[in-house]
């Protein structure tokens, strides 16, 4: 089984920055590298995609609404995965989750191909 938990989410003004961490566990997890993706949910919209990430960090793919805005990262070693937030916006706000996909690697930015999700970190930008 696998357990992901989302942390660093918090109360921000506009224009700032937050970080946020995937800690993955499980023996599933420290025996296979998945790849990674961070997900959003406003309230009344449905989940959207932010980011993905390859299993070797190398190749990323991004919302265009986040795009040079917000950057993904993972550490292998330590089984986390990071989403840098900066010049944050109110339309920003939401509930941030962050899933892996045991599939073959391809990086998607639909929710239906990720296997395994956290319970999510609620982000909240002021104007």
């Amino acid at each position: 089984q696998v357990q992901l938990v989302e942390s660093g989410g918090r109360l921000v003004q506009a224009g700032g920055s937050l970080r946020l961490s995937c800690a993955g566990s499980g023996r599933t997890f420290s025996n296979y590298v998945y790849v990674m993706g961070w997900f959003r949910q406003a309230p009344g919209k449905e989940r959207e995609f932010v980011a993905t990430i390859s299993r070797s960090g190398g190749n990323t793919v991004y919302a265009d609404s986040v795009k040079g805005r917000f950057t993904i990262s993972r550490d292998n070693a330590h089984n986390t995965a990071y989403l840098q937030m900066n010049s944050l916006k109110p339309e920003d706000t939401a509930v941030y989750y962050c899933a892996a996909d045991q599939g073959i690697g391809v990086l998607s930015a639909s929710s239906r191909d990720y296997d395994y999700w956290g319970q999510g970190t609620q982000v909240t930008v002021s104007s």
